[in-house]
């Protein structure tokens, strides 16, 4: 067994478990241009994509890749979401929120299932906390990050 061939049998696997809950290239095309929407008429949101975002159309395009690649494994996606969004500067956990708010009050719309909305809503936890994770590091250094993350809660 190669690991070609392992890769290819895990996304394979993957894909038909995800097309099984009913994602699939035409659910990510309506989640995405719903949620954009959403994000562009957002009062905190819309600012920022507005003044990061010169052409929409090719930017929707690459966030159907983006999701496709996440939730299909289609692997059509190529870029760094982190150097983007480090490079927007400013951004916050309440950002983030927002984000999180509006991508779930969208799935709520557009899933063709509780299945597939919660594999959207997983994968986008997982990419919220890693981005803000990243800005963090990033703006106030692994030491400080490291220190907040050991702070007890109360």
């Amino acid at each position: 067994m190669t690991e070609a061939s392992y890769a290819e049998r895990a996304r394979a696997k993957k894909t038909a478990q995800a097309h099984a809950l009913g994602i699939n290239d035409a659910v990510i095309s309506d989640l995405v241009e719903r949620f954009y929407g959403a994000v562009r008429d957002d009062a905190l949101l819309g600012p920022i994509f507005e003044s990061h975002v010169a052409d929409w159309t090719p930017h929707l395009a690459r966030m159907k890749d983006f999701w496709a690649s996440v939730t299909l494994e289609s692997g059509r996606f190529r870029g760094n979401p982190m150097l983007k969004h480090i490079a927007i500067g400013g951004l916050d956990a309440v950002h983030f929120d927002r984000w999180l708010l509006l991508w779930n009050r969208t799935l709520d719309s557009v899933a063709p299932g509780e299945a597939a909305a919660e594999v959207f809503r997983a994968a986008a936890d997982r990419i919220a906390a890693s981005l803000l994770m990243g800005i963090k590091v990033q703006r106030d250094g692994l030491e400080t990050v490291s220190k907040q993350q050991e702070r007890p809660s109360c």
